[in-house]
C-alpha cells in the first residue's frame, strides 16, 4: 500500500514537472528604422500599439551599451533623446523609450556597433565601388540587391509588419545579404555581416542567459535584416520558446 502511494506521488510530481515550463518567450521583431516615419502600414503609432499589446517584460535593443546610459539620462532630464546613435532610430525615440513611462519593462542594450566600425565599413565599401578590379564584385552585389528588393515589392506587402516578420521576408532579404556576406564579410572586418551579427548575438545570448527560465516575455528589436540571422541561432536554444508576431499579439497568449 505504501509503495502504491509512493508511486502515485511520484507520478503526480512528474506530471507537475512536465507541465511547469518556465522558459522565456522570445519574439524577434524586425523593424524598418526611418521608414517607420514614412510608411503608414508600419508607422510609429502602429509599432507603439504592437509593443503595448505584446506586453514584454524585457526588450533587447539595437542600442550599444556605451550609448545607452546617456540616451536614457538625457531623456529622463529633458524628455528628448539626443544621443546621436539612438536618435537615428524612431522606434526608440518615438516609441520604446517613451513607453518606459507607461509600461513596466526592462530595456537592455545589446548592439555591438561602434562609430569607428561604421566609418571603416563605409570607407571600405566606397573603395570596393571605386576599384576597377572589383567591378564584378560590385555588380554582383548590385544585382543581388535588386533581386531582393524586387521580391519584396512583388509581395505587395513590402511594409506590412506581418510580412516583414515572416520567413518569406527573411528569404527575400537573404538573397542580397548572402552575397554581401560572401563578398565582403572578411574584408570589412568587425563591420562585416556575419561578424557584426555574431557580435550582436553574443550580447543577446548573454542577456538571455542572465534572465533564463523566468517565465518572461522577451522582445528583441533590431532592423529586419538581422532577424533571419538571429532566428537561426535562437532556434538552437532549448531554454526559450520562440514565438511569432501573430502569436504574441493574441490576447489568449498571456
Amino acid at each position: 500500500m505504501a509503495m502504491k502511494r509512493l508511486l502515485c506521488i511520484l507520478i503526480i510530481l512528474s506530471l507537475f514537472a512536465c507541465n511547469s515550463d518556465n522558459r522565456n518567450e522570445v519574439l524577434v521583431l524586425g523593424l524598418i528604422h526611418g521608414s517607420h516615419l514614412t510608411e503608414e502600414e508600419f508607422s510609429t503609432e502602429i509599432l507603439r500599439n504592437m509593443v503595448i499589446e505584446i506586453d514584454p517584460d524585457i526588450i533587447l535593443t539595437e542600442i550599444p551599451p556605451d550609448r545607452f546610459e546617456k540616451a536614457m539620462t538625457t531623456y529622463a532630464e529633458t524628455g528628448v533623446v539626443n544621443e546621436s546613435r539612438v536618435a537615428r532610430f524612431p522606434e526608440y525615440i518615438d516609441v520604446i523609450i517613451p513607453l518606459t513611462k507607461e509600461m513596466d519593462f526592462e530595456l537592455i542594450p545589446t548592439a555591438a556597433w561602434t562609430e569607428e566600425m561604421a566609418d571603416a565599413r563605409l570607407e571600405k565599401m566606397r573603395s570596393v565601388r571605386d576599384n576597377p578590379d572589383r567591378y564584378d564584385d560590385w555588380q554582383a552585389y548590385g544585382r543581388a540587391r535588386f533581386k531582393s528588393d524586387s521580391i519584396k515589392k512583388a509581395s505587395g506587402r513590402e511594409f506590412d509588419p506581418f510580412w516583414i516578420n515572416s520567413d518569406a521576408y527573411d528569404e527575400a532579404a537573404e538573397v542580397a545579404l548572402s552575397v554581401y556576406n560572401k563578398l565582403f564579410n572578411e574584408e570589412l572586418g568587425a563591420g562585416g555581416w556575419d561578424n557584426i551579427n555574431k557580435a550582436h548575438y553574443a550580447n543577446i545570448a548573454k542577456a538571455l542567459d542572465e534572465n533564463a527560465n523566468q517565465g518572461k516575455r522577451i522582445l528583441i528589436t533590431y532592423g529586419a535584416g538581422h532577424k533571419g540571422w538571429f532566428l537561426r541561432e535562437l532556434r538552437k536554444r532549448e531554454d526559450i520558446r520562440l514565438i511569432g508576431l501573430e502569436e504574441a499579439l493574441s490576447m489568449d497568449n498571456r
